[in-house]
């Protein structure tokens, strides 16, 4: 075959490669292109969340908008390819997982940090630690006055309050604390937001609030050991008798050596078909520069190096 024959003949390949549908569908990348510009996250990441992002476009100069919503809905628009990114306390369940793989996707789970799950009262309530038995009891129904946990207590009712029904808190306690059971006590509750929980424990006394660590903290303290002023963190204790000497706050070391117990880890949900934007700021949170914006929000980083120092202050 001379050189002319040959020439022919690829050019009839590359032409027949090219009818055979390599050019882009204008469609797929116009729904590709929608869904990378959206990430999708439960609500309670929003603080760590909205400066992971700050941080991502001014370096990168690319464009993603955060919409903060509760845990099932992110999910839901993350299976229904609405966005290819989703922040949530949890990985893929097995069905969810199969379902993006019969559709020829390649989910992955990335965990990218812990933080806890936060009990909050009122700054009138004297009452500092719980044990995570006692916490159970109360989400089960069989504890609703404070008189009961604390005989000297006369705040009457425990008036229980999550940031949303459908929120990654509510599951969590389901799954984690409850082992499935459904919340029935008439005394529990959900406002819209972590805000909003914040905001009404504050003006209940005999409210019990629960939210994720990264709302707690206070932005002046660079050293991440001071919480909220308008509210009281409660220590939480693995023993059957909660004392403040058993009991953790959601500090970062105690996240880091285990002795607060109700640790969570936070999840990216990647689905991204191309390694876009989605896949870029997952990785940017992953890197130095994200952990260390993670570490300096209060939580523990996922893969960043911590250096834990004894210090010994003298009282003279």
């Amino acid at each position: 075959m001379n050189v002319f024959n040959k020439l022919v003949g690829l050019t009839l390949i590359l032409g027949l490669l090219h009818a055979c549908g390599s050019k882009p569908n204008p469609e797929q990348e116009e729904a590709y292109q929608k869904a990378a510009s959206v990430l999708a996250a439960d609500e309670s990441f929003y603080p760590i969340l909205d400066e992971e992002l700050y941080y991502f476009t001014a370096q990168t100069l690319d464009s993603i908008t955060p919409l903060y919503i509760n845990e099932q809905d992110a999910v839901k628009k993350l299976m229904k390819l609405e966005t290819w990114l989703a922040f949530t306390t949890r990985d893929f369940t097995p069905k969810e997982r199969q379902n993006l793989i019969d559709r020829k996707y390649m989910p992955r789970a990335i965990p990218i940090a812990y933080d806890g799950l936060a009990i909050i009262v009122n700054n009138a309530n004297p009452d500092s630690c719980i044990t995570v038995k006692d916490f159970a009891r109360i989400l089960k129904g069989e504890i609703t006055k404070w008189s009961e946990l604390y005989p000297q207590s006369k705040l009457g009712e425990i008036d229980v309050v999550f940031d949303n029904p459908l929120s990654s808190t509510v599951r969590w306690c389901v799954d984690s604390i409850l082992d499935g059971q459904q919340f029935s006590a008439k005394n529990i509750g959900a406002v819209k937001t972590s805000a909003a929980v914040i905001d009404y424990v504050e003006n209940h006394e005999n409210s019990l609030g629960i939210i994720g660590s990264n709302w707690l903290n206070d932005k002046r303290d660079t050293t991440n050991v001071t919480f909220k002023k308008n509210i009281s963190v409660m220590g939480v204790s693995k023993m059957e008798t909660a004392e403040k000497y058993n009991s953790w706050k959601p500090y970062q070391y105690y996240l880091y050596n285990g002795n607060y117990p109700l640790r969570r880890t936070i999840y990216a949900l990647l689905n991204d078909t191309r390694n876009g934007i989605p896949s870029t700021f997952t990785h940017f949170i992953q890197l130095p520069r994200g952990q260390k914006i993670i570490l300096r929000a209060g939580l523990l980083p996922r893969t960043a190096n911590m250096n834990v120092r004894d210090v010994i202050v003298n009282r003279q």
